[in-house]
């Protein structure tokens, strides 16, 4: 399995199986995968997430979707930054992309944040997506 852009792909199954109002996902494990949907959940996006060790040394995590009313919780998921164009914001830059009531998720070197705590810690980094 050769996939580019792994975040990508996670973002359209999230996409994807809410359209299909599915309960739940799977998706291919990484960190980078398991700490955006970590901030998800804390964020109240999803419901909850759970890592699942195979025999043959492929792990998932099962995504389980939130709706509220029979519609989902996420009205926008957007990513950013993307392999072929990276989006790199220093720590003074982050209010000015603030336009709406949604949370943006920056890869630093001290791991996976939302806005609201990039400005606290005061770092900058790679802006992966935009969630509301």
């Amino acid at each position: 399995m050769n996939i580019q852009d792994p975040i990508s792909d996670m973002i359209v199954n999230i996409k994807n199986g809410q359209l299909s109002n599915k309960k739940f996902i799977f998706t291919y494990y990484s960190k980078l995968k398991f700490n955006i949907l970590n901030i998800l959940k804390n964020e109240g996006f999803i419901k909850k997430i759970f890592f699942l060790k195979f025999k043959n040394n492929v792990n998932k995590i099962k995504i389980f979707l939130k709706y509220y009313k029979n519609k989902p919780v996420i009205e926008n998921i957007n990513i950013i930054s993307k392999p072929s164009l990276r989006i790199y914001i220093k720590k003074n830059f982050v209010n000015r992309f603030k336009f709406n009531f949604g949370v943006y998720i920056i890869s630093t070197s001290k791991g996976v944040f939302t806005d609201k705590d990039i400005k606290k810690i005061g770092i900058g980094g790679e802006l992966l997506c935009y969630v509301n």
